[in-house]
């Protein structure tokens, strides 16, 4: 005996969303489901996160300062392009991208693999510096609460390099205007 949609609930479901994606995809390689588990993933950490503060009576800070803003905002600048852009990295990109060419100053160009839905869609976010500001800025975040001192140190250290890599291109620029 067959089973029908009658006893099979969620078989309509699924045909409906697998029908909707279709449309959405438009032809192309959109890997919606891969998609889906990233987001899953950052739900669950902020979800976690969010709890574990609770349980262990963590409070939000009263507020953010211009100058931490500052520091959250360069830092997390700075460390998603060293993540998604720099050449140095690309081994932990490795898995998910291929190399396709030379970027700006120390950073490659690379494409997200697509030899399935959840590598494509982690290819695409670790390639992605706008796409990786959300993680790494909730993390800072996150970070005040639990470690403010640490967070503070860490974003620094990234605003600094941000600072010198904007000191190496305008230094950079004044060598070319000066040969000029």
């Amino acid at each position: 005996m067959t089973q029908t949609r009658t006893t099979r609930p969620w078989t309509g479901l699924a045909e409906a969303t697998r029908d909707e994606a279709d449309a959405y995809r438009n032809g192309q390689d959109r890997p919606l489901g891969g998609y889906v588990l990233v987001m899953a993933l950052f739900a669950a950490f902020v979800a976690g996160a969010a709890g574990l503060a609770a349980a262990s009576g963590r409070r939000l800070p009263d507020g953010i300062g211009p100058w931490d803003l500052l520091l959250i905002t360069a830092g997390t600048h700075k460390l998603s392009r060293t993540l998604s852009k720099e050449a140095v990295t690309s081994p932990l990109r490795a898995p998910f991208t291929r190399y396709a060419s030379t970027g700006g100053p120390a950073e490659v160009m690379e494409d997200a693999r697509t030899a399935s839905g959840v590598r494509h869609a982690v290819g695409e976010l670790v390639t992605c510096p706008f796409c990786l500001d959300v993680w790494i800025a909730t993390g800072f975040a996150f970070g005040y609460v639990f470690a403010p001192r640490a967070t503070r140190l860490i974003t620094a250290t990234f605003t600094a390099l941000a600072g010198a890599d904007f000191l190496h291109l305008l230094y950079a620029k004044g060598q070319q205007a000066a040969e000029a």
